[in-house]
């Protein structure tokens, strides 16, 4: 096992990025390759050691036997395991835009907030973020159709709006609550969100699963044929309760399914 720990020395105005310091081509460095690398800052770049001291702790074979740590504010680091295969990065701080966007593997956990876009278009790999997440988590990126489409995001906290735009696949789980459009445009996958949210969730899905285990402000008219389920098995998980079942979002011709927490949201019966 090779432990490479990041403790940053101090932060910059303008964001790092750090997409190439992944495990899947920093497995075998050493700590002299790291004193030699420049880290990318808006269109120049800089020396690493700048801004972080890095320790090497061991060695490894493959990507898939890297653990990083990256300690300090992180809030101006951005592309944080972006592309992952394999391995673990740990990111003891709030996090810039695009975490875990495109990851295919390994485990990515945030010990704070992260920004826009974190595990935009992933395709596997799971991705943590203790903390909140701003808007587009699990989404598509500006111009493309496709989001996430395999693996799992855990946000324990709360989400911003339009999560999981464009899922085709994967799984979101959101502990606490979600703005609006969650789900948007999406085709496939699965998004349970157990806080309440502000309104619209699944405009213009045309496939997949999304459960609300709190209170919905406002539901789509596009969702119809209201019917009461008793402990659903939902893509494969068993949950318990009872749930208002829609079907939608029929302004797409969409067979997609949201799930209501019926005690929590008796004004929509």
């Amino acid at each position: 096992m090779k432990i490479i720990t990041f403790n940053q020395k101090k932060t910059s105005q303008i964001a790092l990025e750090f997409d190439e310091l992944i495990p899947d081509k920093i497995y075998q460095w050493e700590k002299k390759d790291f004193e030699k690398y420049e880290v990318p800052i808006g269109n120049s770049k800089f020396p690493l050691r700048d801004y972080f001291d890095v320790d090497v702790e061991g060695s490894a074979e493959f990507p898939a036997d890297v653990k990083i740590i990256i300690n300090g504010d992180l809030t101006r680091v951005k592309y944080i395991g972006s592309s992952i295969t394999a391995g673990e990065i740990v990111a003891n701080s709030s996090v810039d835009l695009h975490c875990g966007s495109e990851m295919s593997g390994g485990e990515i956990i945030v010990n704070g907030d992260a920004e826009s876009y974190a595990g935009r278009e992933m395709t596997g790999g799971i991705l943590t973020i203790k903390g909140n997440t701003r808007e587009f988590c699990g989404a598509s990126y500006i111009g493309d159709w496709r989001g996430m489409t395999g693996g799992t995001i855990m946000i324990n906290g709360n989400a911003g709006k339009q999560l999981g735009e464009c899922l085709t696949g994967g799984e979101i789980y959101v502990r606490g609550d979600c703005d609006i459009l969650a789900g948007i445009h999406m085709t496939k996958g699965y998004i349970q969100i157990d806080g309440d949210v502000t309104r619209w969730p699944g405009g213009q899905m045309q496939g997949g699963n999304i459960v609300i285990n709190g209170k919905l402000s406002r539901l789509l008219e596009g969702f119809v044929d209201p019917e009461i389920v008793k402990d659903p098995e939902i893509s494969g998980k068993q949950l318990t309760g009872k749930y208002i079942k829609y079907t939608g979002d029929i302004a797409r011709n969409g067979k997609g399914n949201l799930y209501l927490d019926a005690e929590k949201n008796r004004n929509f019966l």
